[in-house]
């Protein structure tokens, strides 16, 4: 592979990092084991597999003069005129203060793949695992294997930095380095048409009005921002001071159980698990004695715009909608409603204006004001939204590992600076994993959380029922 310039969004997370906030996404999968050994062995085939996949060899390098010649021609993709401002385009070259993925020379596997001694607890593991930021100086990914104590299970944490890897380009690392099942018949992917390094001239006044709608949408972002930080009704159990400790749990549901919900009331499967966030944080902000009267804390909630088996391999091309929780609704179906209200009026508004369309912003920000900005920008998120509830896509089929299917997978989300919890959740085989960081001081009863999750569903089949 060759050296490529990091995308703007991808720069962005990665100067916003810091020691207390790393900016690693991450899965922990759980597989039944059939020996004591199983964990081993799985953690010899990842090593052995990792050298085999091309994107696991991938450093992050930052660029510090200007790129000329040789290095130009490495770095060079051709412009698509789709997706992406002229203005990026055209700032390739002048990429000082900027980082690249480039191929590391000295790579190897057993730096990144770590067999620990066996664990009593998998999340209890995973979150003193989560507070570590990964090396910066090799490619910034690791996967630790953790035997359980019984030796009847293992799990692996994989971490991936968000520089690296997006969701789905995370997923895509990952099952690299497992066995599938029942995998489908693939598709043909539609060939990608041949484009130029500069933009068709003839196509100069799209590209003038391109310019000038993405200053209009940036307009109407900022603003959107400004007024979405209004009112705020959040709690103070979502926001602290950063401790630099992480905890993490998880808690697993039935995708038919999700499916009768939506059928009785309406909405999308995505509404109905949006709704069993609002209603768990309501009641665990009730038990812990912070209460729920009132509380409309703002979600952001991430929006992939990759175009889907056409999109480049690398590169996070994220938006994201914003809209309040409705913590404060006693009525469990109240609160379906208003979320699926809320999202109607974000898709009919679409993913590319309004507050939570704020990552487009990082294309107009030049290299070197990416890595001076980085750390007010990451201190900006509390002034932004209250907490992120995000979906990471996982493969329809199984995945197996050293001959052991994998039976749950959590996906981990990074915390933003000033928010004491992440909330991320993927459907894998058949059922819903929510996956829940969270500061490991501001918030020690996170299993209470997870538990709420699941408590919620009942509650919603209940209310649904004839």
């Amino acid at each position: 592979m060759t050296a490529d310039l990091l995308a703007p969004l991808d720069l962005a997370f990665w100067n916003i990092e810091s020691a207390d906030h790393p900016m690693h996404l991450a899965a922990l999968g759980v597989f039944p084991a059939g020996s004591d050994a199983a964990g081993a062995h799985a953690a010899d085939l990842l090593a052995s597999r990792a050298a085999a996949v091309p994107g696991l060899r991938m450093r992050i390098r930052d660029v510090w003069r200007p790129l000329t010649g040789g290095s130009l021609a490495a770095l060079r993709r051709p412009w698509t005129g789709q997706g992406e401002p002229l203005a990026a385009a055209l700032r390739r070259p002048l990429s000082f203060g900027g980082a690249r993925r480039e191929p590391d020379p000295r790579f190897d596997p057993q730096d990144h793949v770590r067999l620990h001694a066996p664990a009593p607890d998998f999340h209890a593991a995973a979150g003193r695992l989560m507070e570590r930021p990964l090396d910066r100086s090799r490619p910034p990914w690791e996967a630790h294997v953790l035997p359980a104590q019984d030796g009847a299970s293992f799990a692996v944490l994989f971490k991936f930095h968000h520089a690296l890897a997006d969701g789905l380009r995370a997923l895509t690392l990952a099952a690299a380095l497992m066995d599938p099942m029942d995998l489908p018949t693939p598709r043909l992917r539609p060939a990608d048409p041949a484009h130029g390094l500069l933009p068709d001239v003839r196509r100069m006044p799209d590209l003038v009005r391109g310019a000038l709608s993405d200053a209009g949408r940036a307009l109407d972002i900022g603003a959107s921002v400004a007024r979405s930080t209004l009112d705020v009704r959040s709690s103070p159990a979502l926001a602290c001071e950063s401790s630099g400790s992480r905890r993490t749990a998880g808690t697993v549901i039935d995708l038919d159980d999700v499916h009768r919900v939506r059928k009785s009331v309406g909405g999308t499967v995505n509404d109905v698990l949006i709704a069993v966030v609002a209603g768990a944080l309501r009641r665990w902000l009730d038990e812990r004695g912070d209460g729920s009267a009132g509380i409309a804390p703002r979600a952001l909630i991430p929006v992939s715009r990759r175009r889907p088996r056409t999109a480049h391999p690398q590169g996070n091309r994220l938006s994201g909608y914003l809209m309040r929780l409705p913590v404060g609704e006693h009525d469990p179906l109240a609160r379906l409603t208003t979320v699926r209200d809320a999202m109607d009026r974000n898709k009919d508004a679409g993913p590319h204006r309004g507050a939570g369309a704020v990552a487009l912003l990082a294309d107009h920000v030049p290299a070197l004001g990416h890595r001076l900005g980085g750390p007010f920008v990451g201190q900006a998120a509390r002034l932004w939204f209250d907490v992120l509830v995000t979906s990471v896509p996982l493969p329809g089929f199984g995945l197996r590992l050293g001959g052991n299917p994998l039976g749950a997978v959590f996906p981990l989300a990074p915390l933003a600076p000033g928010h004491s919890l992440a909330v991320a959740v993927s459907t894998y085989r058949g059922r819903v994993h929510y996956g829940l960081v969270a500061d490991g001081v501001a918030v020690p009863d996170l299993d209470r959380l997870a538990l709420a999750l699941s408590e919620e569903v009942e509650t919603l089949l209940t209310v649904c029922e004839p």
